[in-house]
């Protein structure tokens, strides 16, 4: 008996400093909560360049092309992925890295390719993340013919002025795209990492060594750009 007081007297302290520890450790955020703070102001701050280009809010399909050597971020809106006008533009504040795939973990490249937005994060340590959804299937693909592993991931844009391997916007863009996304629906975002606006400049960029399969990365990044609309 004396050995189950003890227990009953254990589990109780055990209780008691788990819920101490949940008291102090800081409330999680979620998506809602996010939207509820940010979301009036971030679309009245987007409204006026869905507007200029006359596309409703919320658009119905969404891309987002990360031009690397310009260090802009472009939003495209439309009803549909074949009718979509450019709505925003960012300056992207931080990215690592050069022209030229990701390749691996920890070679602090941002990726090259067509992608999608795997999910929100209104707990990012840089205020509030987009996540990218490399590597995609693609990647993966091409990293089995080269023998690669460990391609890493977690690539975001995110807010903030700092980044390795992903995309700082500042927290008031990422509070803007954030709505946005959530205010669409993930599966009608596109993304588009490109070295740079290769309908602009239709050259690709020279690396050394290039993967075998380079042609075929910017061949398909030149033709997913080439259904938007120029940049202005």
């Amino acid at each position: 008996m004396r050995r189950a007081g003890q227990m009953a007297a254990g589990a109780v302290v055990v209780a008691a400093v788990m819920a101490w520890s949940a008291a102090l450790a800081p409330a999680q955020e979620t998506i809602a909560s996010r939207i509820a703070a940010y979301g009036t102001a971030a679309r009245a701050r987007i409204a006026p360049g869905f507007a200029r280009a006359g596309v409703a809010y919320p658009p119905r399909s969404v891309t987002l092309v990360g031009l690397k050597r310009e260090r802009v971020l472009e939003v495209y809106a439309g009803s549909a992925p074949s009718s979509q006008a450019l709505v925003a533009s960012y300056p992207i504040l931080a990215a690592s890295g050069g022209p030229g795939p990701k390749l691996r973990e920890g070679d602090n490249q941002v990726p090259e390719g067509i992608y999608g937005i795997e999910s929100l994060n209104p707990n990012s340590a840089f205020h509030l993340s987009l996540r990218v959804s490399y590597p995609s299937a693609i990647d993966r693909r091409r990293a089995l013919a080269d023998r690669r592993t460990r391609l890493g991931g977690d690539i975001m844009i995110h807010g903030n002025a700092v980044s390795i391997g992903c995309l700082a916007m500042g927290d008031a863009a990422a509070e803007e795209l954030f709505v946005l996304a959530a205010d669409t629906g993930l599966p009608r975002i596109a993304v588009i990492l490109a070295p740079h606006d290769l309908r602009r400049d239709p050259r690709p960029p020279a690396l050394d060594p290039a993967p075998a399969w380079a042609s075929t990365l910017y061949a398909d990044i030149a033709a997913a750009l080439g259904r938007l609309p120029s940049r202005r």
